[in-house]
């Protein structure tokens, strides 16, 4: 148990034999820095039941647990609260069940838990990832981590869209302009390859129209009329005709730009259990809709065109079914949610993690397959987050302004290699360990700056900002890891046995009493689908611990029990960042 629960059991035990009442509930919270306390109990809510006035309350039950618990040494009553000091008995011996666990923090699934689904990137075959792809995929990676590390059991997944008229804007641009290049003859990867040519499409398109309106073209007919355009519309319907030649160039233009993801992924550390590609999906979900009407969740318009009411729910009629009896995305949607559960029986929910501008279609998505009597449909969640801007203002895919991700990676490797060669951190270096050493803190860097804002914020991206050694910064947090790993390699003593120190220091106690709430957060990051909880409560061990630092004597002081114990804490500070930062999907170095 942990020491909430240890106290509400003393507390209740108190309350039952000082006044003869049973309480259901006991509410702490974090004692005020200003007040002397480890944790503090909140009288407000026990007035109703034991009608005394709130001092007198406080005084009787701190009385009672000082004289008769070896838990409370000391308390003082403020107002409504009752601030509790902890006996350093108990960190000591709390300290010493925590030190050698290796998952501490972590739960293991039982072996009949249902799992949970992720799905996070999910790109076009049109153009590489970018700056947005980035924060959705390191919010979906870090989320499966987080909800795997509270014991889920977690399938991670993509759904690649791989049709539709973007894809054949890149296709009838490399035929005209192309000239039969290829990744292999350009030296180019295969997705900015493809990704160039839908630039390409849109600048050639552009062109047509000023054309067309300078013939005396309306703009809107013109944008119609462009013979650009109008090829790719023709191509869509020759792919969706199953054409062999559009075919042919569709399967080889995606395998480049898949391989191209692939490197991507590889450097970002992300993978996914299985890929869904909408090629294979988009006519999911139709016979649903039969179902779906037979059973009177949809209804069928005199144009043949099938709907789902949902004013009653406060959202409107939504089209599941053209006139044509062509599918929409929600129907394929509906669809690939039910193949999802098909392909992996045990899955008991789903996290999508798309931007928020998509927040009223997955309303609507879950709300139609709870209709549909899936049980599995009360635990889908979206993961909705906010865009990503920069400096520069907004990025555009098909005018070329986004940040691509690899070029980002890039970047922010080269600016840890620039500050880092600044600041001297890594004099004495190989060439080899500087080259590893600048990607981990570069990459470091990147997402913990992202991964540290509320997901449903947006985040105003600063790559030089993100790279200090200073704040609140994945560098900062890695150096200060590091830090410990170079006190663990100086320290020649055995320092392996577990030890009681009579009298805690203020620092000791404050890092034992942040280690305490380890597990609380990883299970409060999993509630809410939030990696900054996690993110931000490191920085803070990572604070208490520089203060400890530089406070109080570790390898200095003479004390072989202080200074064995303080050696121990320092290790399970270190272990925890390492295992926090593994969480975010970063990695810590052992020399920095």
């Amino acid at each position: 148990m942990d020491l909430q629960q240890i106290l509400t059991v003393k507390i209740k035990d108190a309350i039952r034999i000082l006044f003869d009442v049973t309480i259901d509930k006991i509410e702490f919270q974090a004692t005020r820095k200003d007040f002397e306390g480890d944790v503090t109990l909140v009288l407000f809510p026990l007035l109703k039941q034991l009608k005394s006035g709130l001092p007198y309350l406080g005084n009787e039950i701190g009385t009672f647990l000082v004289e008769n618990t070896n838990l409370v040494t000391r308390f003082n009553v403020v107002s409504g609260f009752l601030n509790l000091v902890v006996a350093d008995t108990y960190y000591n011996s709390y300290f010493n069940d925590i030190r050698k666990n290796a998952d501490f923090g972590f739960v293991t699934p039982p072996q009949d838990a249902d799992a949970v689904m992720v799905e996070y990137s999910s790109p076009n075959t049109n153009k590489p990832l970018h700056l947005g792809h980035v924060r959705n995929i390191l919010l979906g990676a870090s989320v499966a981590e987080i909800l795997k590390a509270s014991g889920k059991n977690v399938y991670k997944t993509q759904i690649i869209n791989d049709r539709g008229i973007h894809i054949c804007k890149s296709m009838v641009a490399w035929q005209q302009f192309g000239k039969g290049q290829t990744p292999e003859s350009t030296g180019i990867k295969g997705d900015k390859v493809v990704g160039n040519f839908y630039v390409a499409f849109d600048r050639e398109y552009k062109d047509q129209v000023a054309e067309l309106m300078a013939e005396g073209h309306s703009e809107d007919d013109a944008k119609k009329k462009a013979p650009i355009l109008m090829e790719a519309q023709q191509m869509l319907l020759d792919w969706e005709a199953g054409k062999p030649e559009v075919l042919a160039l569709w399967e080889e233009m995606n395998q480049w730009v898949y391989a191209g993801f692939a490197q991507t992924y590889e450097r970002l550390g992300v993978s996914f259990d299985k890929n869904y590609y909408e090629s294979n999906t988009y006519l999911l979900g139709k016979e649903v809709v039969q179902f779906g009407l037979a059973k009177g969740i949809f209804e069928q318009d005199p144009d043949g065109s099938v709907w789902i009411d949902l004013t009653d729910e406060g959202l409107d009629r939504k089209i599941v079914l053209r006139a044509d009896g062509t599918a929409v995305y929600m129907t394929q949607d509906i669809g690939t949610a039910i193949q999802r559960v098909k392909d992996f029986p045990d899955v008991g929910g789903m996290v999508y993690t798309v931007g928020n501008e998509q927040d009223y279609h997955f309303k609507v998505l879950f709300l139609i397959l709870k209709k549909l009597g899936f049980d599995w449909a009360e635990s889908l969640y979206h993961l909705s987050y906010g865009m990503v801007d920069l400096p520069s203002g907004k990025m555009k895919s098909r005018e070329g302004t986004v940040v691509d991700a690899d070029d980002l990676i890039s970047e922010m490797v080269d600016t840890a290699a620039k500050i880092s060669d600044e600041l001297g951190k890594l004099d004495g270096y190989s060439d080899d360990e500087k080259k590893r050493l600048h990607e981990m803190i570069g990459l470091g860097a990147l997402k913990y700056y992202i991964l540290k804002v509320d997901p449903k914020k947006r985040i105003l991206f600063n790559p030089e900002e993100s790279v200090d050694f200073a704040g609140n910064t994945g560098p900062f947090i890695q150096y200060t890891y590091a830090r410990i790993q170079s006190i663990i390699r100086k320290a020649a003593f055995d320092f392996s046995a577990d030890v009681e120190i009579p009298v805690l220091d203020p620092k000791e106690k404050e890092l034992i009493k942040l280690l305490q709430q380890f597990p609380e957060v990883i299970r409060n990051a999993a509630e809410t689908h939030s990696p900054a909880l996690i993110a931000n409560y490191t920085y803070e061990l990572v604070k208490e611990y520089n203060s400890f630092y530089q406070t109080v004597p570790i390898l200095g002081t003479d004390d072989l029990l202080q200074k064995t114990f303080r050696v121990q804490l320092s290790g399970k500070v270190a272990d925890t960042i390492a295992a926090a930062f593994a969480l975010l999907g970063i990695q810590v170095p052992e020399r920095m």
